[in-house]
């Protein structure tokens, strides 16, 4: 049974929220502020992480930025308010992997767990091993090294830096990166795949402003050159 940490400070829409999961047969788990977030997200081993930006003793934002520099590759969905394009820009930077407004349907968030489940627990292929530069990655053991100190990515990073690996030199479009990873039933805006990329170039790119592995392509996506 896959478990999902809920953390949502309104209690009607707590309630709603594990009613609806119990009821899809996932183990949910629901704190109310920040703080509780942070300590359960770091003690527990969830499998997804439902997340609210507004809350109490320690905004979204905060315990999103705290699980990621933890080393918490759990995938994360931030709950925004509805309009509110800089909190989803600011989430996905911070390294969520997916964002739902409200209000929401029940049906559009079980599709988009599901589907964040899907991509992310997808197994790599057998033998996935790979070096560039000074960097080594064993997607079998979901690491990355740089001279043997380990890099932190979450798991969309990796789906990502998956990707463009298995297509070395070649270009992949917005579109092809948006299918192959996020999957043809979700609709994401550019910006989602303009905001993992600058986050995975923050990561293994000696100069993240001048990068020279993971390049762009102007008007067509990007090119891993590694």
């Amino acid at each position: 049974m896959q478990r999902i940490l809920v953390v949502e400070d309104e209690p009607t829409i707590a309630t709603g929220l594990q009613d609806d999961l119990e009821q899809e047969s996932y183990a949910v788990e629901v704190v109310s502020d920040g703080a509780a977030a942070i300590k359960r997200i770091l003690e527990g081993k969830f499998d997804l992480i439902l997340l609210d930006v507004m809350l109490p003793g320690a905004d979204g934002f905060t315990v999103c930025r705290e699980a990621r520099m933890k080393g918490v590759r759990t995938p994360i969905i931030m709950l925004t308010a509805k309009g509110q394009e800089v909190d989803r820009i600011v989430g996905l930077e911070l390294g969520a992997d997916d964002y739902v407004t409200k209000p929401f349907s029940p049906r559009e968030l079980l599709a988009r767990i599901k589907a964040v489940l899907r991509r992310t627990n997808t197994e790599p292929e057998s033998g996935s091993n790979y070096e560039f530069a000074d960097i080594t990655v064993d997607f079998n053991r979901f690491e990355i090294l740089r001279k043997g100190e380990k890099i932190d990515l979450t798991a969309m990073e990796f789906k990502l830096l998956h990707a463009f690996l298995k297509h070395r030199g070649q270009v992949l479009t917005i579109d092809e990166l948006l299918r192959g990873i996020w999957g043809e039933d979700v609709f994401l805006t550019d910006r989602v795949i303009y905001t993992h990329v600058n986050n995975l170039r923050n990561k293994i790119e000696e100069d993240p402003h001048n990068p020279k592995l993971l390049v762009s392509v102007r008007g067509i996506g990007y090119r891993f050159d590694g």
